[in-house]
């Protein structure tokens, strides 16, 4: 998976494999986190839902987005809302990365840019802010989209636009 431990946080030692910090570990629980394992990205409830459907089990919309809300809470999944504002969740991952989302066909792409890291560095430092959650993400068209039809806008700062 993309070169990083994503079982890191799901490993739970014999005494614990019950529990997730004095919550019961259920089977449903166990499913749904495996299934964002192995989504290797992006996955939203809907898709989970349609795929513990397949694997034949029972669990309603309210309860897999309760287990999602447990999940945020407990520090085992990243919640991201990209493009038309649907959330997604990962794997929790320990290093920053932000997202680039496709207009078109909806692909979402990992990035990492140290430039990011900088821009808050210099921000905390600058105005006394502790940055505790950054989330950015640009959207667009991704190269195969591009090619389909012709999206390409070229940026312009605010300085250059006339």
């Amino acid at each position: 998976m993309r070169g990083y431990n994503t079982s890191m946080k799901l490993r739970l030692s014999r005494k614990q494999s019950g529990k997730m910090q004095g919550h019961p570990m259920t089977a449903q629980r166990r499913l749904l986190l495996e299934l964002i394992k192995q989504a290797d990205g992006h996955i939203d409830a809907r898709e989970l839902y349609r795929l513990a459907s397949i694997k034949g089990e029972l669990i309603s919309p309210a309860t897999i987005y309760r287990s999602l809300n447990l999940f945020k809470t407990l520090g085992l999944v990243d919640e991201r809302r990209l493009g038309k504002m649907r959330c997604y969740y990962e794997i929790k991952r320990p290093s920053d990365h932000q997202h680039m989302v496709c207009n078109c066909c909806g692909k979402i792409i990992e990035i990492e840019s140290p430039l990011i890291r900088k821009l808050v560095n210099k921000v905390q430092n600058e105005h006394g802010f502790n940055v505790t959650k950054v989330e950015f993400y640009l959207e667009g068209y991704c190269e195969q989209c591009s090619d389909k039809e012709t999206h390409k806008v070229v940026w312009k700062s605010p300085k250059n636009r006339r």
